[in-house]
């Protein structure tokens, strides 16, 4: 039974425990009818033998015939058997022995002459003389219901009918009842599939609405729920679950609602903060720069706090630049789309980045072929420059970073960017592409390092672009892989020869 297919669904399995519960059913049914009819039948054979009696081996005793009584075969030696059914057997046994045996006449045994082997004659003598009916097997006439009593000269006289037309019966009857009870386990299965399927039907339209349901793109955006599942009676079990499933529905609803308005809110904030801030902070550094420039002496101090603001100032100008650009890529606003030369701009980032960190070891795979994509080239260089500048911040000296760019099947590409250091930490992982995370907590804010939007703005514009980021991560081995479509139009493919450089 453990290896027998498990019924899937509900449906499935309600008729299936229906046909079951119901073959189980018939076959007790049948079980109980074959048993007491052939109970039954065997109970008549004894019946019968007891109203016979031993009137006809009687006439077997001393081994000539009955005179006393009538008898259609004058003469014959096997007596009378005019009250005697055909194939009854009789038996006479002497102090263990048989002394003489015959048969009735019928269609199966012609004669009267019952021939028994030693195991047969054995039987017999074993036979208890109790007047009950007793199930026999004999060689040459087959199974036998025998009944012994006590004859009047110390004898035993042994009287028997065939239990064939008991089996007969009872087969016949396993025969009808399994033809029976297939036609109706068969009508059943029928019947309870199309009864459990109409049941279940307000739980399908429940499965249907969740199935679309678990189709939209819940995770970020306004999102329109689908309608909801058809109510059903309350009283029934489907009718609560639908219920259930439509109130969860309305609290989902309503949350996402509230959480779109909420990011949006927080949208328009960081935009339009960030749009005011460029032209202060753009101020403070014009100022600072300009206090600098002048030719009179000026204390060290003061120099060297005019300095601070001015790298500060700078720091916080990339930053609000990159938080406008994550908010305008979060309204969802359209980049750029042309035909870019992907293996120049892997170039050209990889010879800046050598130029930015010549304590680094640097390598670069190229395909023979130039690689062309369709985007915007100043956010796709966005995209090169920050990876880069991840692998030099949060990487020590000496470090060897490999970048290479391999296609992705027939429509993709694939830019990779590989180091052998330390490793981004397993808690930062997760949330290692989610904004203002720091993966190297070891350099202090002053050093230079970034605010933590670098690998965020990589995220948001490769999706932008239709692509995808991962990060794969072990001391010793950390490699960042962005995926991106090709582009096939016509006027993307370029026929330069493509740049390899190991």
């Amino acid at each position: 039974m453990r290896h027998l297919p498990r019924p899937r669904t509900l449906r499935a399995r309600l008729t299936f425990g229906l046909v079951v519960l119901l073959a189980v059913s018939c076959a007790a049914v049948g079980v109980a009818a074959v048993v007491e009819l052939k109970g039954f039948l065997t109970g008549r054979l004894d019946q019968q033998l007891q109203q016979t009696g031993p009137s006809f081996p009687q006439s077997l005793e001393h081994g000539r015939p009955d005179t006393t009584k009538p008898s259609d075969h004058d003469g014959d030696e096997h007596g009378d058997t005019r009250r005697q059914a055909a194939a009854t057997f009789g038996a006479r046994l002497l102090n263990g022995e048989v002394t003489n045996v015959a048969v009735v006449p019928s269609h199966r045994h012609p004669g009267y002459d019952a021939p028994l082997t030693a195991a047969d004659r054995r039987t017999l003598a074993a036979l208890p003389a109790d007047r009950a009916g007793h199930s026999v097997r004999l060689s040459a006439l087959g199974s036998y219901r025998l009944m012994a009593w006590p004859g009047r000269d110390g004898d035993v006289l042994v009287t028997g009918l065939p239990i064939e037309p008991v089996r007969a019966a009872v087969h016949r009857l396993e025969l009808v009842a399994g033809g029976v009870f297939g036609l109706a386990l068969a009508a059943a299965g029928v019947a309870g599939a199309l009864w459990v399927r109409w049941s279940l039907r307000p739980l399908s339209r429940v499965a249907a609405t969740a199935t679309r349901v678990s189709e939209l793109p819940l995770a970020s955006g306004e999102v329109t729920l689908p309608p909801r599942a058809p109510h059903s009676d309350p009283r029934g079990e489907v009718g609560r679950v639908a219920a259930a499933f439509n109130r969860m529905l309305h609290h989902v609803e309503d949350a996402l609602t509230k959480r779109h308005a909420s990011e949006e809110r927080l949208r328009s904030f960081a935009a339009d903060a960030s749009h005011e801030l460029r032209t202060p902070v753009a101020s403070v550094r014009g100022h600072a720069e300009l206090a600098l420039l002048h030719p009179g002496p000026v204390p060290p101090e003061v120099t060297r706090a005019l300095e601070r603001i001015a790298a500060e100032s700078a720091r916080m100008g990339e930053m609000v630049d990159e938080m406008l650009l994550l908010a305008r890529l979060d309204a969802g606003r359209p980049l750029e789309r042309r035909p870019v030369d992907l293996t120049r701009l892997v170039l050209d980032a990889v010879t800046d980045a050598r130029a930015a960190g010549p304590e680094h070891r640097w390598t670069l795979e190229l395909p023979e072929e130039p690689v062309t994509v369709s985007g915007d080239v100043h956010r796709l260089q966005q995209v090169l420059a920050n990876l880069l500048a991840n692998a030099r911040w949060h990487t020590p000296v000496g470090t060897k970073v490999r970048v290479s760019l391999e296609a992705d099947g027939p429509t993709g590409v694939l830019l990779k960017v590989h180091d052998d250091g330390p490793g981004v930490p397993e808690d930062v992982q997760p949330g290692v592409f989610e904004r203002f995370t720091r993966a190297d907590r070891r350099r202090p804010e002053t050093s230079g390092g970034g605010a933590g939007l670098g690998l965020s703005i990589v995220a948001a514009v490769t999706e932008a672009h239709g692509g995808t980021v991962e990060l794969e991560s072990r001391p010793g081995s950390t490699t960042f892989t962005v995926r991106l479509p090709l582009d096939r139009s016509p006027r993307g493919r370029s026929p330069r020869g493509g740049l390899s450089n190991g």
